[in-house]
């Protein structure tokens, strides 16, 4: 198994990098599509068909795109730091790479509960509040990206 993993390292670190990439477009577009269907579904839609077009929008974002993007990105990365010699687990940088993908992870839960309190017609949130939760996603990629560049 480390002998594959060490041939077809490349190939699972591009793999990776795309799906990482994909998902943080959903982490970052997901809570603005929130800002909108907050601040104007509701107003002048007395037939509903703007909310139901973000309703629409926000399920297929996250059950399309980042939902596989995420699972993708977990995969892949897993099977980089199984590989032998990429991870030096007595550093500092793998765990706080790991706090940040976790922490990633639980945004995009949180998220997703926040789409079904949509669907629910619950939602308590302002377009400010969700606004505010749009930068979530930057600074626990400035986090990821530095562990992993500068491996302090």
């Amino acid at each position: 198994m480390t002998d594959f993993l060490i041939v077809a390292y490349p190939w699972i670190k591009a793999v990776h990098i795309m799906a990482v990439i994909a998902w943080m477009a959903g982490l970052f577009y997901l809570p603005r599509l929130f800002v909108y269907h907050a601040e104007r579904a509701g107003t002048d839609d007395a037939a509903g068909g703007l909310d139901s077009l973000f309703q629409t929008m926000e399920e297929r974002l996250l059950r399309v795109i980042m939902n596989p993007a995420m699972i993708v990105a977990w995969a892949a990365g897993l099977a980089l730091a199984m590989t032998p010699g990429i991870v030096g687990w007595g550093m500092v940088w793998p765990w706080t790479k790991l706090l940040g993908i976790v922490a990633m992870t639980w945004f995009h839960m949180w998220l997703s509960a926040r789409r079904k309190d949509f669907v629910a017609g619950r939602n308590r949130l302002t377009g400010r509040q969700y606004r505010m939760m749009n930068e979530v996603p930057t600074v626990l990629m400035v986090l990821i990206v530095l562990s992993v560049v500068v491996k302090f």
